[in-house]
């Protein structure tokens, strides 16, 4: 049941998402002259639709659908789940009637385009802003964050999970369920610290242990630890950290971390973070899928044929497509709370808007460089044209979407 409710609103926060992407378009274009005959809540085919008539807003029958009363823009509400859509009057750049798309100039246009990514960072930046008031889970390494204005709140303690046979935790004596509270070096004596010497830190999050094994791999350190309600402290000899492991313990732990003043500057320097390793991340994949298919492609070299298929290998793995995401994704923040999983629906947004600047001609950045380079070259973008390499280009969208779809059910049923 949890996972039906996961999906619902996975569909419920993707549909939200999209629509507000079509909200930016549709707020754009009015306002710089460009007519809007259907704005869409969801994708068709259509359930329900309104347009004003005489000045009042008036329910279209079905037998209106095809040619409904009146003039100006039509609201509708659809029955696919997975979107929405903001039709625009005459939207290939040839048309040149007035209130048209291609009639815009071409800073109406450019406007109009990138709208929609924009209310996609304005939505991120909301939800992150918000989150950084009430809690801020942190997911990435370094997140951003203002250490003055910076209180951590533990919501679940830093505890030991399954742990490694023959592992330094196995051999200190630790064992699963342990809450760990303070970690310390040699040097460091019960009641203080010589900073020259030793240290002491207190583990709050998961990272804070991590961070201290890894200083000191090698070194015998001291655990303090709850376990039924006992503290405790046990004497550690790390591993190197070249080895498999260097505590050789799962841990499990999670904390946020609530801002007062400097919120807006968190989700605003947060959303600026996750966008750059958004892009970082497709610069990678791709880099991995290119250099993965071309190492392949040596046939004189087994090793870098099979370093090749690590690589598309690789590749696969960092993609999820709408299956995953609603199915397997969304569910699982869910089940990791509210914080979680708004900000997954702000990493969800933020990652709209960066796969629609790319320059790809089925979407908003690569129509917006199609129009530019036939203006660049003073040639006219003919509507045949236009649609042949948007539409080319979206069946290959297409074709990527149905490939990712299948793995990923195929990732489920393995799960399964």
């Amino acid at each position: 049941m949890s996972v039906v409710i996961g999906i619902i609103v996975g569909l419920l926060i993707l549909m939200l998402l999209v629509t507000g992407h079509e909200l930016g378009h549709f707020i754009a274009a009015r306002r710089n002259g460009v007519t809007v005959e259907e704005f869409g809540i969801c994708f068709p085919p259509r359930a329900i639709a309104w347009r004003k008539v005489n000045g009042k807003w008036r329910r279209l029958k079905k037998s209106e659908w095809d040619n409904p009363p009146g003039k100006g823009l039509i609201l509708s509400l659809n029955w696919l789940p997975i979107g929405g859509f903001c039709q625009m009057k005459g939207e290939s750049d040839a048309d040149k009637r007035k209130g048209s798309f291609g009639a815009a100039s071409f800073w109406s246009k450019t406007k109009i385009l990138f709208a929609g990514v924009a209310m996609n960072w304005l939505m991120a930046f909301v939800i992150l802003t918000i989150l950084a008031w009430i809690g801020m889970p942190h997911f990435l390494e370094g997140q951003f964050e203002i250490p003055d204005d910076s209180q951590t709140v533990v919501t679940v303690p830093v505890t030991i999970g399954e742990i490694v046979e023959g592992s330094p935790a196995e051999k200190a004596g630790l064992m699963k369920g342990d809450i760990v509270r303070q970690m310390r070096s040699v040097g460091c004596e019960e009641d203080a610290c010589e900073h020259s010497e030793g240290e002491r830190v207190s583990i709050d999050v998961s990272e804070d242990l991590l961070a201290f094994d890894t200083k000191y791999a090698g070194q015998t350190v001291y655990m303090t630890y709850e376990r039924g309600g006992d503290t405790r402290t046990s004497e550690i000899q790390l591993n190197e950290s070249g080895e498999d492991y260097i505590l050789g313990a799962a841990i499990s732990g999670n904390a946020v971390y609530r801002s007062t003043w400097s919120a807006p500057i968190v989700g605003f320097g947060t959303m600026v973070q996750i966008t750059g390793e958004t892009f970082k991340g497709v610069g990678q994949l791709l880099w991995n899928l290119v250099s993965g298919v071309v190492q392949q492609l040596n046939f004189f070299d087994q090793g870098a044929r099979e370093s090749g298929a690590q690589a598309v290998k690789a590749a696969g793995d960092s993609v999820s497509g709408p299956v995953g995401i609603i199915g397997v994704l969304f569910p699982n923040m869910l089940s990791s709370g509210i914080g979680n999983l708004m900000f997954f629906t702000a990493l969800i947004s933020i990652s709209l808007a960066c796969m629609n600047v790319l320059p790809i001609p089925a979407l908003d950045g690569g129509r917006w460089l199609l129009i530019a380079i036939f203006k660049l070259r003073k040639k006219k973008l003919t509507k045949e044209t236009e649609e042949k390499i948007v539409s080319r280009a979206f069946a290959v969208l297409l074709i990527i979407v149905a490939i990712v779809t299948v793995i990923d059910v195929i990732r489920m049923i393995g799960r399964g």
